[in-house]
């Protein structure tokens, strides 16, 4: 009967200690545009130093994420936004919808990844870089020139074969019209989309669709960014990686807290950790610039001077015209999306 009490005495206890260790766990809602195959390991390596602390994983496109933040003001659902375009977190931030922290140890960050306030709303993490995934199958079977050039994708025999993110969901398509605006200039950047949509198939509402469809073989040319484009060349894909001439949008994926949320001890846990080496390098696992200088390592599949070829962005004018560039684009070519799901 002795054994039986104090094995009762025991399940008792385990289960108090149980009980005690979910209380003490933080349950952290994270919003999030990362590529969904990011998503476990950036949990996984945080939560292994962090154990009282779970990441809730929200992730959608840049532009639907973002529209969400927005609908939430009065009421925010999210406790931390986690690898979100920084032009999208600017303008949570002009909405004053983001907590400032300066996370221990963000001094050692590239000044550029950071917000230049003196306690920072938000913190950049790496950038991600607009780039053409072009099937060398398909192409050799339609005869299409590989492109070198965006200029190139306006060709007549390029009509009907090129698919692009649609800006209004995906931050990689607000990336390539926002910096066609800024390389070409305002007039010269929209007649040169005036063309491009004349070859356009559709618009997809996912910035990595593009280059899986054009992987996939079901269109010769797919605008999209370069980590999704050299992934699928690791993987076999008969598709090669094109960085055009006249230089490269990009975005950086940044990381803030929500201003709002109940669990700030928890959330500044998460935006230290962001600023980290360890994090930085596994950024790099997929992106060839990170915010922490001396830590990117050359990416497979990247041209080694991709840094060199990434335009100068201004995201402040990217911010403040966002709203803008996104109407005129939706008024001009929207006829041509993909249905919303």
């Amino acid at each position: 009967m002795k054994l039986i009490a104090k094995a009762r005495l025991l399940a008792v206890a385990l289960g108090m200690g149980a009980a005690l260790q979910a209380q003490a766990q933080t349950d952290l809602t994270v919003y999030t545009a990362l590529e969904a195959d990011q998503l476990k390991t950036y949990a996984k390596a945080f939560e292994k130093q962090n154990a009282d602390v779970k990441i809730r994983w929200v992730r959608d496109s840049t532009g639907i994420i973002t529209a969400r933040l927005l609908a939430e003001k009065e009421n925010p659902q999210a406790d931390v936004v986690l690898g979100l375009a920084a032009t999208s977190l600017l303008v949570l931030k002009d909405q004053g919808m983001l907590q400032s922290y300066k996370p221990a140890g963000v001094e050692q960050l590239s000044k550029k990844f950071v917000d230049n306030d003196a306690t920072p709303s938000w913190v950049g993490m790496d950038a991600w870089v607009a780039s053409i995934c072009y099937n060398t199958i398909e192409a050799e079977k339609l005869n299409l020139p590989k492109p070198t050039s965006w200029q190139d994708l306006t060709r007549p025999e390029y009509k009907g074969h090129v698919i692009m993110p649609n800006p209004n969901s995906s931050g990689t398509g607000f990336l390539d019209v926002s910096s066609w605006l800024q390389s070409f200039g305002e007039e010269q950047g929209w007649a040169f989309m005036d063309k491009l949509h004349t070859n356009v198939d559709r618009y997809t509402h996912s910035g990595s669709k593009p280059c899986k469809l054009a992987a996939a073989g079901e269109t010769a040319v797919g605008i999209s960014f370069a980590y999704r484009g050299a992934k699928l060349v690791t993987k076999g894909a008969p598709i090669e990686v094109i960085f055009p001439s006249e230089g490269l949008g990009w975005d950086m994926e940044a990381a803030a807290i929500v201003k709002g949320t109940d669990k700030l001890q928890a959330a500044k846990t998460l935006m230290d950790w962001a600023v980290t080496r360890p994090a930085n390098e596994l950024y790099n696992e997929s992106y060839a610039v990170v915010a922490m200088p001396g830590v990117a390592k050359p990416i497979k599949n990247y041209p080694v001077d991709i840094a060199d070829r990434m335009i100068n962005n201004d995201f402040q004018w990217s911010a403040v015209n966002r709203s803008r560039i996104l109407k005129e684009w939706q008024k001009r070519y929207d006829s041509k999306s993909e249905p919303k799901k």
